[in-house]
């Protein structure tokens, strides 16, 4: 056997791998270190929510174009301050605005190495529907379209980059306090080369006095999304339930944790409000639930390895309703517990934010 990699069968499957100027309100004031299942360092306005409403399904067929268009890609995940003097309804003007700042940094040769063409469009437009209270912005969809100079006239435009800003979900007492002059959409969401999005990102900082930074998605909220896809198997099959784990060891060591979907969903049962009866289900899923599904994972690796996966970090999640990553990389692959997985980011970045 390779000494670098070790393969093992269970009733799970599993694989033990070896490889070689704005305006900033303070989201976060002290209060103490947190549990072991709440969002650290313990500099936080309050705790990462400890009970989440899962919404009623919504399939693809009930979503507009705009919608289904954020599950086509797997996207970059950033936090961005409150924009100043956002306005929804000036997209149109925005769109010119981002075109002609792409076009000039292409002429100063910033851009040439991002794949800019000479024929640029940028178009801005709202995504409906993905607002859950009154305090809420709307969700703003951005695509940069590009055609060669050797192209037909009714060839299709190449989409080069897209994004998106949104606010599904966020804390409504922080909203009410921004100023009139400030939209929040603290969840940015990126697919495209990185020079484009750099590109972006300057644009609106210049243009809206914002600040932007990479969102990693914690152990702890990769362990919510992996409950939350698995609670959701009843009603769209997750097909399997992967796991990914960091040991620190030398050489380092990743564990692929893979788990069928109906073994995954007897577990999840196993520890949802044992005793409950069917018709008094609300749908929400709670922090205790959460912790008691991930031990009873732990301690069947264990049983059958002998690997201490808690001395390890869950980087990565992946069922056939999405996929998120420590590096802050996640890819929504069905409508099913979209607004509920947007409701944990938002909530990260604005956790995120700068003081």
């Amino acid at each position: 056997m390779d000494p670098k990699t070790s393969v093992a069968r269970s009733p799970f499957s599993s694989v033990v791998q070896r490889r070689s100027k704005s305006y900033r309100q303070s989201y976060r004031s002290y209060v103490g270190t947190m549990s072991h299942l709440a969002y650290t360092p313990g500099f936080t306005k309050r705790r990462l929510t400890t009970c989440r409403l899962a919404p009623k399904r919504c399939s693809t067929a009930e979503m507009n174009p705009e919608q289904r268009a954020l599950l086509v890609r797997e996207w970059q995940l950033s936090y961005v301050t409150p924009l100043y003097r956002f306005q929804h309804g000036h997209l149109k003007t925005y769109s010119r605005q981002l075109a002609a700042f792409l076009v000039s940094e292409r002429q100063r040769g910033v851009a040439a190495e991002v794949g800019l063409e000479s024929t640029l469009r940028v178009t801005f437009t709202l995504v409906a529907g993905m607002a859950q209270t009154e305090e809420e912005a709307d969700t703003v969809f951005i695509k940069i379209h590009s055609k060669t100079p050797l192209a037909l006239p009714d060839d299709p435009q190449k989409v080069l980059w897209s994004g998106w800003l949104t606010c599904v979900g966020g804390d409504p007492d922080y909203l009410r306090t921004l100023p009139e002059d400030f939209v929040c959409l603290p969840l940015f969401c990126s697919g495209g080369t990185e020079g484009l999005t750099a590109l972006v990102k300057a644009w609106f900082q210049r243009t809206f006095d914002c600040c932007f930074g990479l969102l990693e998605i914690n152990s702890v909220n990769l362990q919510w999304l992996a409950a939350l896809w698995t609670d959701c198997h009843a009603r769209t099959s997750i097909k399997q339930l992967k796991l990914v784990w960091s040991l620190p060891a030398e050489p380092p060591m990743e564990v692929i944790y893979a788990m069928h979907a109906q073994d995954a969903s007897e577990l999840w049962r196993s520890v949802r409000q044992p005793g409950l009866r069917e018709e008094e289900d609300d749908g929400s899923v709670g922090l205790e639930e959460v912790a008691c599904f991930f031990k009873g994972l732990k301690s069947h690796f264990y049983r059958h390895f002998r690997v201490e996966l808690p001395a390890g970090r869950l980087t990565q999640v992946s069922t056939a309703l999405g996929s998120a990553k420590h590096g802050g990389r996640i890819k929504i692959s069905n409508s099913s517990y979209m607004i509920t997985t947007l409701t944990l980011l938002t909530e990260c970045a604005l956790l995120k934010m700068p003081i």
